[in-house]
């Protein structure tokens, strides 16, 4: 690991934390007209650090890490950029500088030059995403953590209420009474863990760590807060609701990235503060939970008449694919070995269930725009009206499907040669019946979109359309990679054992 010493170096990691927190005092200050602007300029700057910090980080093959203030953990807090934190940032500011640009102009009073108060309130909630985000990615102290997940709660639930109906309120609430609770949670395990060990730090908790019953009962705790927070059946009752209310464009935050940082935690969990892993029983609870959110996800998915809906239920489901990879880790390091086909699978399929969903969300958002609802059987032929919208559409839905050469494919195939080489083909059997469940729901619906008799449709803005295939043709470009640049989703985990490539 190369440890940071000057202040300026340090910047690489504290900049892309700093910048959007202190973009909301610019918006306090000198909001209002100017909102947009500040917003989106902000984000650029982001997504240039971003890309920055990747850069060093894959060029010199080694992880970057910085103590803050100069405090070395326990007392100070450190943070840390490896390969999956800095693809992570680069997928979080590529994703809200799509969804910031596709808002442009979709707060503003109607007539009027002037920014409504949604406008100066998205903005601001998403720098607060933002940086709530890049402190997740970054951060190696468990309380640090708990502080983002809060900041990234309350800047999630104002974006789901954001129209101010009663019913997008009503889905706010249950969203922020499920946030609370698993904040509650993690805090405890936290507590847990500063009782027995005096630090929070995860890299010198790694080392000190001994199984026993407090630190199960404190990891449990975590867990199960962090599930909350990632809407993994059955605590998945808050996220339809919330993601099929709110705006296209903090739909697709939502779904491409916030339920995306605890999972990102749970990880860290289970395999940064237990460099062993899991061990059997725990790896394989999780699995199931996530193969039943697979099939239950799949199933509710079948049976909704509104197209956000079909596409919130659509992300349940997927999300159960993610804690697949879990027991495969677990399976190689019980036989002291590293299993990069699981590792990488796992994390490309994160990667490419958010540039798929965020893409077909706002897609969705346009359809709606332009037809003035989003019930299912009454968007026949909007593929000939919106052509650029639907492939955009249909190219995330393939890659939700898992066909080829799409990203969800190649992510798919390396978990399910992991299960398959390591036994587990169970895992990669509930792959393949989501993947028919899946196909079952989507293509019907892409079908009757290009075939049936268009009726009448509203012209969209073709920017906007343009935004939304930029971003399925992300997921598409996913899975035409060279396996050596996807190498770099495994800098920073030299602890592990890697087995010799197949």
């Amino acid at each position: 690991m190369i440890q940071i010493g000057a202040p300026a170096a340090g910047l690489l990691l504290v900049l892309p934390i700093v910048t959007p927190l202190a973009g909301l005092l610019l918006l306090i200050g000198w909001g209002g007209r100017h909102a947009e602007r500040i917003g989106i300029s902000l984000l650029f700057v982001c997504l240039g650090l971003a890309i920055a910090l990747a850069s060093i980080v894959w060029s010199n093959q080694a992880p970057l890490s910085y103590w803050i203030g100069g405090w070395a953990p326990p007392l100070g807090i450190a943070l840390k950029a490896d390969g999956l934190s800095c693809a992570l940032l680069l997928l979080t500011s590529v994703i809200l500088v799509a969804s910031g640009l596709f808002a442009l102009g979709q707060f503003a009073i109607a007539g009027t030059p002037a920014p409504s108060r949604a406008s100066v309130s998205f903005w601001s909630l998403a720098l607060s995403l933002c940086g709530a985000l890049n402190i997740i990615f970054l951060s190696n102290d468990l309380f640090n953590l708990y502080v983002a997940l809060e900041l990234l709660t309350f800047s999630a639930v104002p974006l789901v209420s954001l129209s101010g109906t009663r019913e997008t309120l009503a889905a706010g609430l249950n969203y922020l009474l499920f946030a609370l609770f698993g904040s509650v949670l993690y805090l405890l395990g936290v507590v847990l863990i500063y009782a027995a060990y005096a630090t929070l730090d995860v890299s010198l908790l790694a080392q000190a760590v001994r199984p026993g019953p407090p630190l199960w009962l404190a990891l449990a705790l975590m867990s199960a807060g962090l599930l909350a927070k990632t809407a993994l059946f059955p605590l998945h009752l808050w996220l339809p609701p919330a993601h099929a209310g709110a705006p296209a464009a903090a739909s697709a935050v939502l779904s491409g990235l916030v339920v995306k940082a605890s999972f990102f935690l749970v990880v860290r969990l289970w395999f940064d503060l237990l460099p062993g892993g899991p061990g059997a029983a725990p790896a394989t609870m999780l699995a199931g939970l996530g193969a039943a959110a697979i099939l239950f996800g799949s199933v509710l998915a079948l049976r909704q008449v509104r197209l956000k809906l079909m596409i919130a239920y659509s992300t349940v489901a997927q999300i159960g694919y993610l804690f697949l990879m879990i027991p495969l880790l677990n399976g190689a390091l019980a036989a002291g070995t590293w299993d990069a086909l699981a590792w990488t699978g796992g994390w490309l399929q994160l990667i490419a269930h958010a540039l798929a969903k965020a893409s077909m969300f706002l897609a969705a958002g346009l359809m709606a725009e332009a037809a003035g609802h989003d019930r299912i059987d009454e968007l026949g032929g909007i593929g000939r009206a919106l052509p650029i919208t639907c492939l955009a559409f249909c190219i995330g839905a393939l890659s939700l499907i898992g066909l080829p050469p799409t990203g969800g494919f190649v992510a798919k195939w390396l978990l399910m040669s992991a299960a398959v080489r390591q036994g587990q083909t169970i895992w990669a059997l509930v792959m393949v019946v989501g993947g028919l469940l899946t196909a079952s729901y989507l293509l019907p619906f892409i079908a009757r979109a290009f075939t049936a008799q268009p009726l009448t449709f509203t012209a969209v803005s073709r920017r906007r359309e343009v935004l939304v295939l930029a971003l399925a043709i992300g997921t598409f470009a996913l899975g035409l990679v060279p396996p050596k640049p996807i190498e770099a989703l495994e800098i920073g985990r030299v602890d592990q054992l890697k087995a010799s490539p197949p």
